[in-house]
């Protein structure tokens, strides 16, 4: 019982974030978490490159490429804000934001500025526009 501990202990618990790596906005703000994200805790999905495994949770290209998604250790997806949240709380100059964030009047204001810009895009990306 306490080595089936021990090893448990050991093991990270994966977040999943599936990104559109072929925007470049996305491509550098995901860069810049992956430079100072902690080992062992994100699995970084570039769905321009793999669409199958967000394929597999229900989810379309277009609405893969609209707005970020994450799945956390649990297997729950987060969609926009609340995958920014997810993210942010694991990163250490951006903890203080999810927190900040995730506070109820705050996140209303966040998601609602958040989808418009994530419209807005889309929109204007070819890309997004054959997948949709």
């Amino acid at each position: 019982m306490l080595s089936e501990m021990s090893s448990n202990e050991g093991k990270s618990k994966m977040i999943t974030v599936f990104y559109d790596g072929k925007c470049e906005l996305c491509s550098k703000e995901i860069s810049h978490y992956q430079k100072i994200a902690p080992d062992g805790v994100f699995n970084w999905q570039d769905i321009t490159q793999s669409y199958s495994e967000l394929r597999a949770m229900g989810v379309s290209l277009a609405d893969g490429l609209r707005r970020m998604h994450a799945r956390d250790s649990d297997g729950n997806l987060h969609v926009g804000v609340d995958a920014f949240i997810l993210m942010w709380k694991q990163l250490d100059r951006w903890r203080l934001l999810g927190f900040v964030i995730s506070l109820p009047v705050l996140k209303q204001i966040a998601k609602i500025a958040y989808n418009q810009f994530a419209n807005w895009r889309f929109s204007r990306l070819e890309h997004c526009q054959i997948a949709e």
